[in-house]
């Protein structure tokens, strides 16, 4: 066992470059059940019209899929909200930050700014790679005073960028500028007033080991191109590759619990026969009350359409 660990983790020296996104060849290998689109840099990108979808799908919907699947480390709760009433959708990008050492420090610092061309210090620099529909996902150590990298500036950033707001593990500052945002629906863990702290030559508090690389958000695996699902409290990242039948499971239940909260006030069935298997009788009734308020349900037609398709009664 010590062998493959070491053998691992030489592989992992030879392909991972500190401070940098990995590259396009280990993200399409970290993510092989992905068959749909991708950015540039190989991150899946999921269907703009299904995340629209998504925002009616609850944790719960979202969790059992996930369950059923085997995917059990894929959520998280126990944060503070900006928003707290909102809805967060969006692509994964994620950012790892480590405890303050000024000697990594310098030299990510230095092979960021001579050879990648990027500017400024390092808490902005995945900031700069986000775009429309992305959700910033940080590990920041649930680092607090003297942690906080986003404030109203950088917030305003992001915002601006992606028209989304974060999932941060540590501490955020400026939080009444932040809330001036409008939607800038966040999960943080804290706030504190200081501000970040990141000169290797006095006081550093975090460096940047990872931009675009598999991270942990507490209790959750996050890799690059997951799919966010914040609401309620909790957060869930979605593997891509498993958003549609997150999304369309979701809204058969949804149709279902219409179906049957409408029955049982008419008192056509009795909450016995709604919550156990419904009959041969009941599925015929649900069948024809989606054919009869098709135009009017909260799901797309076409959905319900090929729903109807694959039924029997």
């Amino acid at each position: 066992m010590k062998k493959i660990i070491g053998i691992f983790a030489l592989l992992m020296v030879s392909t991972f470059a500190w401070g940098q996104q990995i590259s396009k060849e280990e993200m399409l290998f970290l993510t092989p059940l992905w068959n749909g689109e991708r950015f540039a840099d190989g991150r899946p990108k999921v269907s703009d019209a299904l995340l629209q979808r998504l925002k009616s799908v609850t944790l719960e919907e979202a969790w059992a899929v996930l369950k059923n699947a085997n995917f059990k480390h894929n959520y998280e709760d126990g944060w503070q909200t900006i928003n707290p009433d909102s809805v967060l959708v969006g692509r994964a990008l994620t950012a790892t930050f480590m405890p303050g050492r000024p000697d990594i420090q310098r030299v990510i610092d230095d092979r960021g700014h001579t050879k990648d061309g990027r500017i400024k210090s390092q808490n902005s620099w995945p900031i700069d790679m986000l775009v429309k529909g992305d959700v910033y996902v940080v590990d920041q150590f649930g680092a607090h005073e003297d942690g906080p990298t986003i404030g109203d500036n950088l917030g305003n950033s992001i915002y601006a960028k992606t028209g989304n707001g974060i999932v941060y593990n540590g501490a955020v500052r400026d939080i009444n500028g932040l809330k001036e945002l409008g939607r800038f629906t966040s999960f943080f863990r804290t706030y504190h007033p200081s501000h970040h702290l990141n000169n290797p030559d006095g006081e550093l508090n975090t460096t940047l080991v990872g931009i675009n690389t598999p991270t942990r958000i507490g209790k959750a695996t996050v890799l690059p191109g997951d799919v966010v699902l914040g609401r309620d409290g909790g957060v869930i990242f979605i593997p891509p590759h498993l958003l549609e039948k997150v999304v369309k499971t979701s809204e058969i239940v949804r149709l279902r619990d219409m179906f049957g909260h409408q029955r049982l006030r008419e008192q056509k069935y009795t909450p016995g026969q709604i919550d156990n298997r419904w009959s041969e009788e009941i599925e015929k009734d649900f069948s024809k009350w989606l054919n009869d308020k098709i135009d009017k349900l909260p799901v797309p037609k076409a959905q319900i359409q090929e729903f109807l398709k694959g039924r029997t009664w």
